[in-house]
């Protein structure tokens, strides 16, 4: 499952309450982090939901709950540089199964994976990411899925709605068709399977400050 986000910014507080609450177990979650705080991504985590990680930052400001869990050995992680996680959901979503990147090349990072050399460089090969589902968030969103970001939190959104078979989305806004700017739809709606309207969607910052923690 692809869930997007980038610390706080961009993510889908709700869907993935509603994800607990469903009950889904056993889960492979890739995500810039690993969530802060007892909400969110975290409470995902600290409930013994998720089996694997597979992300660039496990260790962020505010986390506590998946550093545990790692230490006393019941939870995986897959730990991948920022850029490459990028292109390997983009790749994913473009239908292309492998990569070449210098990224890594030299590390514990690179141990076991394929290397080639061109013109003289060191290259590791990096496969493309692609997940059952995608939880994502946007500030705007009209009844055939476009999606307009706010800012930051646009972050992996893009790229994740492309790689998942369902793309689920939460938005502030549900707008008519013809409401949007055709020049500021990041996401077209071809890649939206369902969308869900939380038209005053929580702040995990201000969950996590406040000492929420989800149930």
């Amino acid at each position: 499952m692809l869930i997007g986000g980038f610390g706080a910014a961009g993510s889908p507080v709700e869907l993935i309450h509603a994800l607990i609450d469903q009950g889904a177990s056993g889960l492979t979650i890739v995500s810039n982090n690993t969530g802060s705080g007892h909400v969110g991504l975290a409470a995902l985590i600290e409930m013994g939901r998720v089996a694997k990680m597979i992300c660039s930052f496990p260790r962020t400001s505010g986390s506590t709950v998946f550093q545990d869990l790692y230490q006393k050995g019941k939870i995986k992680l897959e730990l991948v540089p920022q850029g490459t996680l990028a292109e390997r959901i983009r790749a994913g979503g473009a239908g292309i199964p492998a990569f070449y990147t210098p990224t890594s090349v030299g590390t514990r990072l690179a141990h076991g994976k394929e290397h080639h050399n061109f013109a003289g460089r060191e290259y590791v090969r990096e496969h493309g990411l692609t997940a059952d589902f995608a939880l994502l968030k946007c500030s705007l969103c009209d009844r055939y899925g476009n999606l307009v970001y706010n800012k930051t939190a646009r972050n992996f959104s893009p790229i994740m709605a492309m790689a998942a078979s369902v793309t689920i989305v939460q938005t502030q806004v549900y707008a008519e068709c013809g409401a949007l700017d055709p020049e500021a739809v990041v996401t077209p709606g071809i890649y939206v399977d369902r969308i869900v309207t939380i038209e005053n969607p929580a702040s995990e910052s201000s969950l996590v400050q406040a000492g929420v923690a989800y149930p």
